[in-house]
C-alpha cells in the first residue's frame, strides 16, 4: 500500500475481509497501509494518538482473524504488524521475506524475495511462516 490509497479503498478492504467499518478500523488500517513497513504496537500508538493502546490492539485481533495482517515476529521478542495484499483469500500469496535491523530495530519487507517452501513431514500442517533476515539496514550500515 502506498500513500495514494484513499479511505474508500481502505472500507473495500474492511469488506473484502468481512470486517464492519468503523472510525478507528480505518485509522489503524491507514496507519498501517501508509507506513511502507511492519510496525510494532508501540510505533502504532505513536502514529495513532487518538486511539487507546487497547482499542488497537483489538482491531489488530480483528485484523489478524480476518486475514487482513501478517503478524511478524521480528527477532526481538515483539511482533510487528503488516497488511496482507494477498490476491486471494483462500491464499496467502504475499508471502515474503523481512530484515530486522540490529541498530534501529525497524523491520522492512523484502517483497522480491520470495520465502522458500518447506518440505514438512507427514502429519504435520503448516499454518504460517516466518523468514527473517538480520543485520543493518542502509540507514545503519554507514553509522560507526
Amino acid at each position: 500500500m502506498d500513500d495514494k490509497c484513499h479511505t474508500t479503498d481502505y472500507t473495500l478492504m474492511l469488506a473484502e475481509h468481512n470486517i464492519r467499518v468503523t472510525a478507528n478500523r480505518l485509522l489503524v488500517l491507514k496507519a498501517l497501509g501508509t507506513a511502507g513497513r511492519p510496525l510494532s504496537m508501540a510505533e502504532l500508538e505513536g502514529v495513532i494518538a487518538t486511539i487507546d493502546k487497547s482499542n488497537i490492539f483489538r482491531t489488530l485481533n480483528t485484523f489478524r482473524d480476518n486475514d487482513l495482517v501478517h503478524v511478524i515476529e521480528d527477532g526481538s521478542d515483539g511482533v510487528r504488524y503488516e497488511l496482507c495484499l494477498s490476491h486471494s483469500h483462500g491464499f496467502d500469496d504475499d508471502l515474503h521475506a523481512h530484515f530486522f535491523c540490529e541498530r534501529c530495530r525497524k523491520t522492512f519487507c523484502l517483497p522480491s524475495n520470495d520465502i522458500p517452501q518447506p518440505s514438512l513431514p507427514q502429519g504435520y500442517k503448516l499454518h504460517s511462516l516466518n523468514y527473517l533476515l538480520k543485520g543493518l539496514c542502509p540507514a545503519c550500515s554507514g553509522k560507526k
